[in-house]
């Protein structure tokens, strides 16, 4: 080629790593952020949707005084069951979707987003990235995510706990809330969620990534199985979820106040009502023997049909 390197043709560096013309480079980049939001976007349909009923009912008892018991939960699926009919179980779960496909696209988007810039910054790549940085990641992709469709999360949570005969559809939510309680009821509860999407969001990204890496480290195979992705998943989900469950009861007490006679107060008026009219552990922590069962389940779907997409998508273009 002689000394110079004519244009369109792919320039190695030292360590012998490609490094591609611009407009190949940003070519490449869009097909990865459409990639993630794609795989993003199913990976979270399909986990919310397998645990939508068990979803609906944990919400119920967040926002209400009554005593949270894996028979009171039983029992309260089973009637919704007999005096609604067995979709009934999914109800809210078209808002769910709505709320859930844009904002698990933009999480896992922005999560492969933050990883490329914090590892360029810190001179690692991807998976590479340090504790730290691989935990701020996670925290920065979940609090993008919230902060850009929180109101559809408020609309879900509204439509859960109300019977049909309030809000027909999520249009209908949007127009009662607007008219009756003003615009700015649509991110009621906003600061609680985001603080509590820091930890969630960061814990849940950092222990699955972690323990990919060790998984590589230890194994000697690039890529886990899909059943070791679903158990690293469920991991992720347990501890993410523990961490930061009292701020997610706290949330829906705020999202919900308008329609379950709640008093619509602040943060920590609402987490000290719950304190003493309920007690720590049965109050802030209300439900979370359930979240234990759905979360681990929904988070490792998550994952692992996120990360199996892209490895498709990656194969599909190429």
């Amino acid at each position: 080629m002689g000394n110079g390197v004519k244009e369109g043709v792919v320039r190695l560096r030292d360590d012998a790593e490609p490094v591609l013309p611009a407009h190949v480079s940003s070519k490449s980049d869009h097909r990865q952020v459409l990639s993630s939001l794609l795989s993003g976007a199913l990976a979270g349909a399909l986990a919310k949707t397998a645990v939508a009923p068990l979803d609906r009912t944990k919400i119920i008892f967040q926002v209400s005084s009554k005593r949270f018991s894996a028979k009171e939960a039983f029992r309260l699926l089973y009637f919704t069951y007999l005096h609604e009919g067995f979709l009934s179980l999914w109800r809210g779960n078209s808002a769910t979707m709505v709320r859930v496909v844009p904002y698990a696209a933009i999480q896992f988007s922005a999560h492969e987003e933050y990883k490329r810039l914090l590892g360029s910054y810190y001179g690692f790549r991807g998976e590479a990235l340090p504790p730290w940085p691989r935990l701020l990641a996670g925290a920065l992709a979940g609090t993008t995510a919230a902060s850009l469709t929180y109101p559809l999360d408020l609309v879900r949570a509204r439509m859960a706990v109300t019977p049909k005969e309030m809000y027909s559809n999520i249009f209908h939510v949007f127009i009662r809330i607007s008219r009756e309680e003003g615009l700015k009821t649509l991110y009621h509860g906003f600061v609680p969620t985001v603080l509590g999407v820091i930890p969630y969001a960061g814990l849940s990204f950092f222990t699955y990534e972690t323990l990919k890496s060790l998984h590589r480290e230890y194994s000697g195979r690039p890529q886990p199985y899909p059943f070791e992705r679903m158990i690293f998943g469920a991991c992720a989900g347990l501890i993410g979820q523990s961490a930061s469950y009292p701020l997610d009861v706290v949330r829906r007490r705020m999202q919900t106040a308008g329609v379950t006679g709640h008093q619509r107060t602040s943060i920590v008026r609402t987490m000290r009502t719950i304190v003493r009219e309920e007690g720590v552990v049965r109050g802030l922590y209300k439900g979370l023997s359930m979240n234990w069962l759905k979360g681990p389940i929904a988070v490792g779907i998550s994952f692992t049909t996120f990360d199996l997409m892209q490895i498709l998508l990656r194969h599909l273009q190429s």
